[in-house]
């Protein structure tokens, strides 16, 4: 096992108990050493204890935006540190969830957004000081004591660093944090989320800011300027004040190389470019930074100049595999598309083929289409990326009448990346993907990355809006929407989840078991379905892949080397966050954010916080 090289030095018992970052280690491993809990005794593991932060809302009485819980909570010296959908900070015991302190960085709530959430906080130590530092959808930075709740007044002003003016300018947009910021050599990694509805608007850029003071350290500009690398692929002016190609999810960090990589999102308009014609670097491209001077050292473009919204979701796992009987240092990238991407993590080398293959062009007028699309020979697709006419949905005639009434007049067959035009089409994997913002766990005994993927299309269609219109031609019209029924049942066949395990040396599959169901359906004797999900999976030493996620309220534990389901617990609402695992005072604890809300489930509003260990013999 080579644990030193996937993203965190062990330093003794006390380090491999703690979860100090949001995927556990700085490179997003998701990785626990942990083996109390094993095969042999998850069966028994039970609820030990829960708290209630009270932070949710559904968006029709108190507070007019709806919520999600998805924060993977931080573990450090006997305290679970976690931030709320209304980005409060909370510190718990660990032990019995007993609240030590809350930090309210008194975010607007009375403001409409497309959704309230905040997926987690990062932690950084210099010495004696360790602070936590949270973001809101604001644009707002907090730096906050670990032990004691209070702001740093050594940062930005008494503690809070306002990072809006820095992107948005003289520009209109919104602009926030959803995800947590990464700290690389005593810098704060900041991206952000950014309206992506018009061309010209908030900048994706990605800054630096000192993690002691919030001073701004070093831009780099996502969109080329004039005599920057990357600028020839923005034709004509089409560059200038061109909003998206920003970072919503959350860098990986490799402290030993000083590099942070950056996946980023697609160029705005997301879903038409004919006023961007060419490649469009930096959008959706694996990026690597310095994390001192921010100079780019390599990058990756998994799709280019980008019309479909499948931007690159979730943080890259750093992890280490097997080339020619050597380690070799390497990064994954998951993707919407359900590509698995894998790199050399110092050159950005592919370390398995990746190949151009010509795609169709459309016929929007005006529009520009890049001939060629990558694809990588290995590992396969983790994710269903098309469907025929003859594998529309027979779970339930009603079901069956639905969809085929949405689907009437539609472009069903087709292959992956094929343009989106006037005629209603189905579009797989849908604008969730594929993988979204949960991504994927690395058990680095067996080189093996853990995934799970949600088969769920959308449907699409471009409709014009007039040569004079900011954007001539956009991705609306009334049957615009994700392709299921009434009953959120996907209009294809099953399954529709999936968990996999790609060895990472080979490129091919360990097992792949379907991840989820409907109980209704289940009832009525219909094999396990599988069923929409958001958040990741993690990996134990003890053998386990545990994962939520689901959209049946139910958290999960497979074994790693077979995926055999050996434990299921039904939890009060869905849990469409990532968990994590830690211990104190000689107990191993598994912790889980609870109250998925957002698309998947209307009626599931909550925010607990649950932790649940092994019950006595």
């Amino acid at each position: 096992m080579r644990f030193l090289s996937i993203g965190f030095v062990f330093l003794g018992a006390l380090q491999a108990q703690q979860w100090p970052h949001y995927g556990n280690d700085k490179g997003g491993s998701r990785y626990s050493p942990l083996d109390q809990i094993d095969r042999g005794n998850v069966a028994r593991l039970e609820l030990a204890w829960e708290y209630d932060t009270g932070d949710f809302s559904d968006g029709k009485s108190g507070y007019p935006t709806r919520s999600a819980f998805e924060a993977t909570p931080l573990m450090i010296d006997g305290a679970l540190y976690v931030s709320t959908p209304m980005h409060r900070l909370l510190a718990v015991d660990a032990r019995n969830g007993e609240l030590l302190w809350a930090f309210d960085s008194q975010f607007d709530r009375n403001r409409r957004y497309n959704l309230f959430t905040s997926r987690g906080v990062e932690y950084w130590r210099e010495g004696p000081t360790e602070r936590l530092v949270l973001g809101d959808q604001n644009g707002r930075i907090f730096s906050i004591d670990r032990k004691t709740g209070k702001p740093d007044p050594s940062f930005g002003e008494n503690g809070m660093l306002d990072t809006a003016p820095d992107v948005l300018g003289e520009t209109d947009g919104r602009y926030g944090f959803t995800s947590p910021i990464s700290v690389c050599k005593g810098a704060l990694v900041v991206g952000g989320w950014v309206g992506d509805g018009l061309p010209q608007g908030p900048s994706g850029d990605i800054r630096a800011y000192d993690a002691r003071t919030g001073e701004l350290r070093w831009r780099f500009h996502t969109v080329p300027r004039p005599g920057e690398f990357g600028h020839d692929t923005w034709r004509g002016d089409s560059w200038k004040n061109r909003g998206g190609a920003n970072m919503w999810s959350m860098s990986g960090v490799d402290e030993d190389l000083g590099l942070a990589y950056i996946p980023l999102s697609s160029p705005a308009y997301d879903y038409y470019g004919g006023d961007r014609p060419g490649e469009n670097l930096f959008g959706d491209s694996l990026l690597a930074l310095d994390c001192r001077t921010g100079s780019r050292r390599w990058h990756f473009q998994t799709i280019h100049h980008n019309l479909w919204d499948w931007d690159l979701p979730s943080q890259p796992s750093l992890v280490e595999v097997e080339r020619g009987g050597k380690p070799v240092k390497a990064v994954a990238q998951a993707t919407k598309t359900g590509f698995l991407f894998l790199f050399d993590r110092e050159t950005g080398e592919p370390l398995f083929a990746i190949e151009e293959r010509p795609v169709p062009a459309g016929d929007i007028p005006g529009e520009y289409y890049h001939p060629t699309q990558p694809h990588p020979v290995k590992p396969p697709p983790f994710a269903r990326q098309s469907m025929t006419r003859g594998e529309i949905t027979t779970v339930t005639p009603e079901s069956r009448a639905e969809c085929l009434e949405a689907l009437r007049g539609a472009v069903i067959e087709g292959p992956l990346f094929r343009p989106i035009g006037e005629k209603l089409r189905v579009m797989f994997p849908g604008t969730n993907g594929g993988s979204n913002w949960g991504g994927g766990a690395f058990d680095p005994a067996t080189d093996t990355f853990y995934i799970n993927s949600m088969d769920v299309g959308s449907l699409s269609q471009k409709v014009f809006r007039g040569e004079e219109a900011e954007v001539p031609w956009r991705n609306r019209g009334t049957k615009w929407g994700r392709l299921w029924d009434s009953n959120l049942y996907p209009c294809q066949q099953p399954p529709w989840g999936h968990l996999s395990a790609i060895d990472l040396n080979t490129g091919e599959f360990r097992w792949r078991v379907v991840l989820g169901e409907y109980d209704e359906l289940t009832k009525r004797g219909i094999p396990k379905t599988g069923a929409s999900n958001l958040g990741g999976p993690i990996v134990t030493r003890g053998g386990l892949v545990f994962i939520a996620a689901t959209n049946d309220s139910r958290f999960r534990a497979f074994d790693k080397d077979s995926g055999e389901q050996l434990w299921e617990y039904v939890l009060p609402a869905a849990a469409h966050a990532t968990p994590m695992t830690y211990a104190v005072d000689g107990v191993q604890y598994v912790a889980l954010a609870v109250g998925g809300g957002n698309k998947y489930n209307p009626s599931s509003y909550m925010a607990k916080l649950m932790a649940f260990r092994l019950a006595d013999e």
